[in-house]
């Protein structure tokens, strides 16, 4: 038999592999950031996962959307209590999905109209700025608040901003160590508590001053802060007091959003109420949340990336004694290798609502499923990073961690977070290099909510 021409080669018929079924974890795989004992575990049970399959449904409690349905009603319930979700095990597949626009921020997507309108007035009023906020948004919309505020993140801006967080870095430390003089501490005994002292109130004061709020109101702004990041848990939705600090949080903004439209400054609110009159680019509600989420993300994320900061570097010896040899060389290093080892948030909590069937890598995704990226799973994934569970602040690819997202939804905070983070390390380990932890690591307690992954307490010793 003649054999075929080159041109008349028989084609590869191999059939295509379909994507399979993402396989199913165990309840005792509950993903529950509610509860501090799950984060003391969590790197076993992301390990776990990811040796499953890169998408794992996964059982998972603390729902943050469970607080836009009514009280009562069987939504709320049905979250409240937990259910399944499409859980992004490794790197790969969580930066595809970060960057797949069939996955909608919108915990709406799929909702009849009807539904959307009865939702709308079910759901408590103080909770409308954290449910309509930029971060449960799709373009076109989301593109369009987005634009308003980025050019305050910019490199160009951080540069500008790097002598302010220098400045209060150095009144926090000399209020530490005046703090100490006063109770007749000297070191290397003097004592600080660590959150309480400088982790909270640097970005604090940080995002307070580019939003423009006023320095002699900060301190009861910060208290209403408190409460807004209480209020995704079924206890404190339904505190009276959490509630009323929320609507006075916002009866606030609404006061000071007047004031800036008669006298503006060179602030982010002056700018967003500007926007909002010239073409009506932003609507009451949208100013009111994206206020809300720049001082959520501006701030909370800082905390913990500096305290988990800190005491991973002090966990770490050889790390310390390397970054003690060279502060101002290693921040950078330090700043990123903390985002991948532990960064400020472990998982979306918020779900991504996937619009149509498609696959995800190998795995099939169904239209309606409720999809939560692993970003701390991703970030210590064998196949992306060496050593992956090792803290070392000179791996050469920790800058590509993902620990603030990736695509359209990236953290808008994440360059003031890199700045403040870097700035603050490298200060505080220059001007106290004997600084240590005041109680043995075994006893620090990780905090819980949001799917924050940060220590309520810190103490140490310089």
């Amino acid at each position: 038999m003649a054999a075929n021409p080159p041109n008349e080669q028989k084609q590869d018929t191999a059939p295509v592999t379909p994507p399979h079924e993402a396989p199913r974890a165990d309840a005792t795989h509950l993903l529950d950031r509610t509860s501090p004992a799950f984060f003391e575990k969590a790197h076993g049970i992301y390990s776990d996962l990811r040796a499953l399959g890169p998408v794992v449904r996964t059982p998972m409690r603390g729902d943050l959307t469970a607080g836009v349905h009514a009280e009562g009603s069987p939504e709320r319930k049905a979250r409240e209590a937990g259910d399944e979700r499409y859980f992004v095990t490794r790197y790969d597949a969580s930066v595809s999905a970060l960057l797949d626009d069939r996955l909608s921020s919108d915990f709406r997507t799929g909702l009849p109209p009807q539904h959307r309108e009865l939702l709308a007035k079910a759901m408590p009023e103080e909770f409308k700025p954290i449910a309509f906020s930029l971060i449960m948004m799709d373009p076109p919309d989301h593109t369009r608040l987005r634009k308003l505020v980025q050019p305050n993140f910019t490199a160009r801006a951080m540069e500008l901003l790097e002598p302010r967080v220098q400045r209060l870095v150095d009144e926090l430390l000399d209020k530490a160590e005046q703090a100490a003089a006063a109770r007749g501490e000297s070191s290397p005994e003097r004592r600080m508590e660590l959150v309480e002292s400088f982790a909270y109130p640097l970005p604090v004061r940080v995002i307070s001053d580019m939003l423009g709020i006023p320095e002699e109101d900060q301190a009861r702004v910060h208290e209403w802060a408190e409460r807004l990041l209480q209020a995704d848990t079924p206890a404190a939705r339904a505190d009276p007091q959490v509630r009323a600090g929320l609507k006075s949080f916002a009866s606030y903004l609404e006061g000071l959003f007047e004031r800036k439209r008669r006298a503006p400054g060179e602030d982010m609110i002056s700018q967003m109420v500007h926007a909002q009159e010239e073409g009506d680019r932003l609507n009451h509600q949208e100013l009111l949340s994206m206020v809300f989420i720049l001082f959520f993300a501006g701030h909370l994320t800082t905390v913990n990336l500096l305290g988990n900061g800190v005491v991973a570097l002090l966990e770490h010896p050889e790390q310390h004694a390397r970054f003690l040899a060279d502060p101002a060389g290693m921040s950078k290093g330090m700043v990123e290798e903390t985002l991948r080892y532990w960064g400020p948030v472990d998982y979306l909590s918020t779900p991504r609502i996937a619009t149509e069937d498609f696959a995800l890598g190998d795995t099939h995704v169904p239209r309606g499923a409720r999809v939560s990226v692993g970003l701390a799973s991703a970030n210590r994934d064998p196949e992306r990073f060496t050593h992956p569970d090792a803290y070392d602040i000179s791996r050469p690819d920790a800058h590509r961690n993902i620990a603030f997202g990736k695509g359209i939804h990236v953290c808008i905070g994440a360059p003031l977070a890199r700045l403040e983070a870097r700035i603050a390390f490298e200060t505080l380990f220059r001007r106290f290099p004997k600084l240590r932890l005041g109680v043995p690591a075994s006893e620090l307690r990780w905090g819980a909510g949001a799917a924050m992954r940060g220590f309520h307490r810190i103490p140490l010793c310089f």
